[in-house]
């Protein structure tokens, strides 16, 4: 899909070729990097071969104006499931992802000329991901934020505990927030294994839901009562969603991995390498 110049009006008709759905989406064009073209190309195509669509809830997607996009996350496969998602429906996404990957040679390199953020996570560079998100919605874009920060920890893969990253991005820019639920991706590659499950193929579930309401909040003191309620609002329009999807109710309380005793991020399988706490190098007590 080429880009127009900036500030002609393009039109999109989506199909869901499982739901029936049609949904016409009509906004501004932004001129997008060649290699964010050249990636969403490859992707778009890959994804139309490999998976079955069920896209529900498109028209929750604000026709104009920088957004941010709160997805759960079940799979290092749904990224590429709800970008398809997005980008089918004109909202190409500019997401926040792991600055050890645009380490990577060559992936790197694509990533940061397709204007995607980094994020250091536990460092003092989080900040910088924070303010270009914030620069990324004020210029219009879609700006997609997992609130769970990592893949879920939960037994059952629902929504865990979250951080409050979207919550701040949509409070400093009062932007509105969309709650998608997606399943099917953890199908293809379940959270942590490296097996690939492509056959037979899989359908991607998308529900988008409206605008989770924060306006309540907008007046408030940015701090950290302000964000946990902030976050657990968009966390719980995502569980209602994937509850619908699911056809079964999440559990009453929110799986928290600090409680658990669960590493916060890397994978949580892999045993943790315990602290030296006796003298080394031969140094004695």
């Amino acid at each position: 899909m080429a880009a127009k110049q900036v500030g002609t009006v393009w039109t999109m008709a989506i199909k869901s070729r499982q739901s029936g759905v049609s949904v016409r989406r009509t906004r501004p064009d932004r001129h997008l990097p060649r290699s964010y073209r050249g990636i969403a190309t490859f992707l778009r195509a890959l994804m139309m071969m490999v998976t079955r669509r069920d896209w529900k809830g498109a028209e929750n997607l604000p026709s104009s104006g920088g957004f941010v996009v709160c997805p759960n996350h079940i799979s290092y496969v749904d990224p590429f499931a709800f970008a398809h998602f997005l980008y089918d429906n004109g909202h190409p996404p500019f997401f926040l992802g792991k600055s050890g990957v645009f380490e990577i040679p060559i992936i790197g390199r694509l990533l940061t000329a397709a204007q995607q953020i980094p994020v250091a996570r536990g460092t003092s560079h989080a900040a910088e991901a924070f303010s270009a998100a914030v620069v990324a919605v004020e210029s219009g874009k879609c700006v997609p934020i997992f609130p769970e920060g990592t893949l879920t920890r939960d037994p059952q893969m629902w929504p865990m505990t979250g951080r409050t990253g979207a919550a701040r991005v949509a409070l400093t820019t009062r932007c509105p927030v969309i709650p998608v639920a997606q399943w099917g991706p953890q199908e293809i590659q379940r959270p942590y294994a490296r097996e690939l499950h492509l056959f037979p193929i899989k359908t991607m579930q998308m529900v988008a839901g409206p605008p989770v309401d924060l306006s309540d909040l907008y007046d408030g003191p940015l701090d950290a009562a302000t964000l946990h309620v902030a976050t657990n609002r968009i966390l719980d329009a995502i569980t209602r969603q994937l509850e619908t999807i699911r056809g079964e109710k999440a559990p009453a309380i929110r799986f928290d991995s600090r409680t658990a005793g669960v590493a916060p991020i890397g994978n949580p399988h892999r045993p943790r390498r315990a602290k030296a706490t006796g003298p080394t190098n031969g140094e004695s007590s």
